[in-house]
Formats: structure tokens, sequence, C-alpha cells
């Protein structure tokens, strides 16, 4: 069983790493879904972690629909992220139809040369996911990331399971999106998948002792990954792998 972090900075994947995840997703900006970090960002953390790093390949939020100029954007991300010595990059692009755009993706695959690829979770956001899962097992990526098409992983647990059974192991079907220690166990007993995601956040108060008159967003502190959260939801998972195996 894998559990996979999605930190949001380097402090984020450092806490992940300590609680510890099996691989960190660096991204930016979780409150619009995850957005591309900074090079310092992902230098910093490929430097300081010691488990294999994603890094999210999206250079903005809304749809999954890119035109020529955000997939080139995408294309030096991920030959950076190459350079860096990143393990693996996580990306997605549909069609306006709504159908896996394999011919972006395939150029975006390309460019990451030997790293690892996941597909995001445009995955949901897909007309036909029986369909959309194939084209992705065609394009080559390790894994498909997805809520199955519902706004939490539990919610989405049965189409999962489906997803999991068609893969037949060509790919891992990863559920992410609100998993927690108190749900993980069931979510694996229920969906059969062997590699988990989640953020295991929680929000910072802001140091700032001077304050103005100004919007509360301007003046929040941050949201970080919790080596504590982390460590509750990989104990969990452990612990459900023993039971499962102790059978």
């Amino acid at each position: 069983m894998i559990l996979e972090i999605a930190a949001n900075s380097v402090a984020s994947a450092l806490a992940a790493e300590q609680g510890g995840a099996d691989r960190v997703e660096l991204c930016t900006a979780l409150e619009l879904g995850g957005l591309t970090p900074s090079h310092a960002q992902i230098a910093l953390a490929r430097d300081r972690l010691r488990i294999p790093l994603y890094v999210l390949i999206r250079p903005r939020a809304g749809d999954f629909l890119y035109g020529d100029l955000e997939c080139e954007t995408m294309q030096r991300d991920i030959e950076a992220c190459a350079a860096l010595g990143c393990d693996g990059v996580v990306l997605g692009v549909l069609d306006a139809e709504g159908n896996v755009d394999t011919p972006r993706c395939r150029a975006l695959i390309a460019a990451a040369g030997k790293l690892g690829v996941t597909f995001h979770r445009a995955f949901d956001m897909s007309r036909d996911p029986v369909r959309a899962l194939e084209d992705i097992i065609a394009l080559g990526c390790e894994r498909v990331l997805t809520s199955g098409a519902q706004a939490s992983a539990v919610e989405g647990a049965a189409l999962i399971r489906e997803l999991v059974v068609q893969a037949g192991g060509r790919l891992a079907v990863m559920p992410g999106a609100g998993i927690t220690a108190q749900n993980i166990a069931a979510l694996a007993a229920a969906t059969g998948a062997r590699e988990f995601h989640a953020s295991a956040k929680r929000g910072l108060p802001s140091g700032m002792r001077h304050r103005r008159p100004v919007p509360d967003d301007m003046q929040a502190g941050e949201l970080r990954s919790d080596a504590e959260q982390v460590r509750a939801v990989a104990t969990a998972l452990a612990i459900a792998v023993q039971d499962a195996t102790s059978f």
C-alpha cells in the first residue's frame, strides 16, 4: 500500500515525509485544486526529500482544455522537473468534448522522458470514464488519480472499484479527495485500490500582530500538511493491510 501526500509547499512536503508518506505530489494553491509550484520550490523539495517526488503540472485553475501556449508552458515545466531530478509528473489534458486529448498528452509525456507519469483528476471531468481509462493506459501512464467522478473518493468508491477491475494491474487506480485516517481503511476494502492520495492539511494561524482592515484572505495564515495527520493516515492504512492479511 502506498500513501501519497499532496503537499502545497516545501514545508508540507517535509511534514509529509516526517509523517510516513511514501511519496509526495508537490503543488501550490490547493484551494484552487492545485497548480504547478515554482522552480525554486521544486528544486528545494528535490534537495531535501528522501522519498519520491512528483510535481503537479497544471498552469491555471479551471477546466482542463488547454491551448498551445499553455501546453508549451507545461512542456517546459516538465522539462525543468526532469532536469532537477524529480521522480515524476502529474498531468492531464481533455478536449472540448470531454475526452482525453491524446495528442497533447502524448507530447507532454514525451517531454517527461524517463519520469513517471500520473494522470490527474482531469479524469473525473471526462465524458466516459471507461474509455478515458483505456486512453490513459494506452498513453503509458503509471496511475490515474480519481475521486470516482464524485466530490470525494468515498462517494465515488463504487466507480473506483470498477476502474480497479477494469485496469487489471495495467496501471494503478489511486483514490483521492476527502481521504482521512477515519475512512481510508473502509475505502481500501471497498475499492481494492493499493495507492491512496491525501493532503492531511491543517490551517495555521497567521503570525502577524499588525492587522489592517483589508479582506481576510490577505491576512490569513497558511494551509500546511501536518506530520501527525499524515502519520495517522499512514497508520490507519497499515492497520488495514495487517487486518486484511491476518485472515
